[in-house]
């Protein structure tokens, strides 16, 4: 974890800040001495990276550009090409709400959505729940469409050789936290309304969506945003139920990062004497069960990056 309370003034985000706090991160976590050298243990410079953000709750309560952009900037310095550097989520439309198009054009990097790249038909995670088919999914229209696949798209099993995500630290009414495990699963594949409705759905579904070859295999950094903690609303930006942290955390493990996040929002709750959340502790033993990670707080060591 790395802090800076000047991160963040009145909800406006500092990007010079934001460099600083992500390269001291990174150097505590590699044990690196310069930025160069943290990010090389993570990436090549022959790697197509997906940054996976999240920006459906737009650019000041979802993942801030700035944050993106110290680890864009950060990669370019170890000398990956800016041209395969890809900022990706669901909808090429709320990355562009969200403040991503300066950014990429600033960058000269790319946007990508799930969506608009489309499905490949022969990688999918089958469940038994049924989902009803909308547009954008792979078997939308199709006569003989059961429902019962999601697809993974093909910016993760034709493009991207390595992944990080950027989740804010933002509130899921079934998830508990809408973090690395989330973020990642469901913007990876189609057909995944179904899960989004029922605790346990969502519980077994994530993981295992997660644990795919062509996701968690290819994922080499987490990280919580967390400048900002919005503690309700889930996926409609408030800032009247948000607080300035200014944290940006950094692991290998996204079910600790996770793990981390729920306990956050949960004491900004109880600081506000609001009700307890759904923290769904059955997707994150599920998810260390299967080996994503580690859930069990007490076995998390959390170092400050001074």
């Amino acid at each position: 974890m790395v802090e800076d309370r000047e991160a963040v003034v009145a909800f406006q985000v500092r990007a010079d800040k934001v460099r600083a706090m992500v390269d001291r991160g990174l150097l505590k976590l590699t044990g690196s001495s310069n930025v160069v050298q943290g990010w090389r243990t993570l990436v090549s410079t022959q790697d197509v990276i997906g940054i996976k953000v999240a920006s459906v709750a737009g650019g000041t309560s979802g993942t801030r550009p700035a944050v993106a952009a110290a680890v864009i900037e950060g990669l370019i310095e170890a000398g990956v090409p800016s041209t395969n550097i890809v900022i990706w989520d669901r909808h090429l439309a709320d990355l562009r709400a969200a403040g991503f198009s300066d950014l990429a054009r600033r960058l000269n990097v790319r946007l990508a959505g799930s969506v608009e790249s489309g499905y490949n038909e022969a990688v999918s995670y089958e469940s038994p729940i049924l989902g009803t088919l909308v547009w954008g999914d792979l078997e939308y229209g199709r006569k003989d469409a059961k429902g019962r696949k999601s697809y993974v798209s093909k910016l993760l099993t034709g493009q991207f050789t390595k992944i990080i995500t950027i989740a804010p630290l933002f509130n899921h009414n079934l998830a508990g936290v809408n973090g690395c495990l989330c973020s990642l699963a469901l913007s990876s594949v189609d057909n995944s309304a179904r899960f989004e409705i029922q605790s346990d759905r969502l519980a077994k579904a994530v993981p295992e969506i997660y644990a795919m070859e062509a996701l968690s295999d290819h994922v080499v950094l987490n990280m919580i945003d967390a400048l900002i903690a919005q503690y309700d609303g889930e996926q409609i930006s408030l800032l009247h139920y948000s607080t300035e942290l200014n944290q940006v955390w950094l692991s290998k493990d996204p079910v600790a990062l996770d793990s981390l996040a729920i306990q956050a929002l949960s004491q900004e709750r109880e600081n506000r004497k609001m009700a307890p959340a759904n923290r769904n502790p059955a997707l994150y033993e599920t998810a260390a069960f299967i080996e994503l990670g580690v859930c069990d707080l007490t076995r998390i060591r959390v170092e400050m990056a001074r």
